[in-house]
């Protein structure tokens, strides 16, 4: 990482978890580092450990062994001190669904951090239209489609406007339109807003779309290889790693 001059935002040294079922997932192999204004991908087979780090790096996870940090600071112990420079999408985004609207739901996050009521409003709406889904903001939330409950999860990661991005699959579930609009929404904010974004996929195309730098992992959660997209994307061993349109 000899072309990076200041410290990672995010990173991950040799992360051992142990589940209540024993499974065991060891993020290693490579240390996982992020530095500010960079798009990275997280690429590999499903249930090969990606939510599990991602997870770490939230702080819903402590490791057995190994260091966390994020701005500085242990996730684990001290989220309070990360709260409004972070916004996630979960996989599972009805574990996030907070609201009983679309609106109030995206607006969730700023009202609690006490941001002035116009202050929220004007945010919410900002980042429901650049999304495309300000046709839903009276809609209750739980009876919106799948693709849209994503674009909903999303809207709410957004609209606090977090120096770090964190995503589980943020392209799975939508339509090749809302798709672009994401990517593209996504791409804009990390270039002129300096957003970073880590962001987890089995998607060969979901990495070529919006990331700058990805992570390849195996199954256990071995990190086996780094590097700038689409050269890491062309290796001739990308095989191993058993992805989704590898052969692209």
């Amino acid at each position: 990482m000899g072309e990076y001059t200041s410290e990672p935002v995010v990173s991950v040294r040799c992360a051992r978890h142990i589940y209540q079922d024993r499974t065991e997932v060891d993020i290693c192999g490579l240390d996982f580092e992020i530095f500010a204004r960079e798009r990275v991908a997280v690429l590999g087979p499903n249930g090969c450990g990606k939510t599990t780090l991602l997870k770490h790096v939230l702080g819903m996870l402590e490791p057995v062994e190994g260091e966390v940090s994020v701005f500085g600071v242990n996730p684990a112990h001290d989220f309070g001190r990360l709260v409004g420079r972070i916004g996630v999408v979960l996989q599972n985004v009805d574990e996030q669904i907070l609201g009983p609207t679309v609106f109030d739901d995206v607006a969730f996050t700023p009202r609690n951090l006490g941001t002035p009521r116009e202050e929220v409003d004007r945010r919410v709406r900002d980042v429901l239209a650049a999304l495309k889904i300000e046709k839903l903001a009276r809609k209750i939330v739980h009876y919106v489609s799948g693709g849209e409950k994503k674009l909903v999860a999303l809207a709410g990661a957004l609209v606090t406007r977090p120096e770090l991005l964190i995503l589980d699959e943020p392209l799975e579930w939508l339509d090749p339109m809302a798709r672009e609009r994401v990517v593209s929404y996504l791409r804009k904010i990390n270039e002129e807003r300096g957003t970073t974004l880590i962001f987890a996929t089995h998607e060969v195309a979901a990495a070529r779309e919006l990331a700058t730098r990805a992570y390849l992992m195996k199954a256990g959660g071995e990190l086996g290889a780094a590097g700038r997209v689409p050269a890491l994307l062309a290796r001739a061993d990308l095989a191993e790693y058993n992805l989704v349109g590898q052969r692209e």
